[in-house]
């Protein structure tokens, strides 16, 4: 399998930045390395251990500093299982499993499994609420609730920003940046040190690069538990519109919110998103 870094020193790089991320976690906190049949998952585990059980769930090129700002909020209500991806950025095993299968269900079984949760709420960003959706729909008795912030799965992925993309990424340092926020919608100056750290991966990382699947009508239709799914209005990697249309028309009761001249990464949802989970 080819590597996810583009070179060695690269992915040094990524993970001397994410040890430095991780000393900064603002909670007290606990690392779990989780041995699995597809390689070894890493975990961040904050909160008391009697609260609900709360899986995070980041996107790609990621790993659970995406959670930073969120943590100390979270881990005052609930156990927090910030759960690095597979073949991301992240401390869990460089293996991507096919997404046209139960894969990354077992995965997520032996994970739980190996934590002793029953079932637990998620959260889900982007390919991580593509996952945590998939999972919800795989294994309906594991979730009890169901964030979706701009995920995967729902409305179609679109395509249109690569050409722009790949024409900045030639003008070098600052044209690769300018990309990032293109991607991304953080183009606001108070983004500029998350901006920093989505730039710093990239640089590195090679992304997936296959589409996600959609998940059917009768998918959506199937889901019984409480779902929130926040997107932007401006998001170019996925149809939000169509992503907020599918939730409201095929899952029952679905919280939707769609954010206006908000771009692909939805942050500033703590509060949201606690309000729901707590709900």
């Amino acid at each position: 399998m080819k590597s996810i870094y583009k070179s060695d020193t690269g992915a040094e790089t990524v993970r001397q930045r994410y040890r430095e991320v991780l000393s900064a976690w603002p909670v007290p906190s606990e690392e779990r390395r989780i041995d699995t049949t597809n390689g070894e998952t890493f975990v961040v585990i904050s909160g008391t251990p009697d609260a609900p059980p709360l899986v995070l769930l980041h996107g790609s090129g990621a790993n659970a500093g995406t959670w930073m700002a969120d943590i100390d909020s979270w881990a005052t209500h609930f156990r927090v299982y910030a759960v690095d991806l597979l073949g991301e950025a992240g401390g869990s095993a460089p293996v991507r499993l096919p997404l046209d299968s139960d894969a990354l269900a077992s995965w997520m079984d032996e994970v739980l499994d190996a934590l002793d949760v029953d079932s637990a709420s998620f959260v889900g960003m982007s390919l991580g609420g593509w996952t945590a959706l998939d999972y919800a729909i795989r294994r309906p008795s594991r979730v009890n609730r169901l964030s979706l912030l701009c995920p995967g799965g729902i409305g179609k992925q679109t395509m249109g920003w690569l050409p722009k993309m790949m024409l900045l990424q030639l003008l070098g340092a600052k044209g690769r940046r300018r990309s990032v926020a293109l991607v991304t919608g953080m183009e606001d100056s108070r983004y500029s040190q998350v901006l920093d750290e989505v730039d710093l991966t990239f640089t590195h990382f090679r992304p997936r690069t296959d589409k996600l699947p959609i998940f059917s009508d009768d998918d959506l239709r199937g889901l019984s538990i409480p779902v929130q799914v926040i997107v932007g209005d401006r998001d170019v990697m996925f149809d939000s519109a169509e992503t907020a249309r599918r939730a409201r028309e095929f899952v029952r009761g679905a919280a939707v919110t769609v954010l206006p001249g908000v771009g692909h990464a939805v942050l500033e949802q703590t509060e949201s998103v606690l309000t729901f989970l707590s709900s």
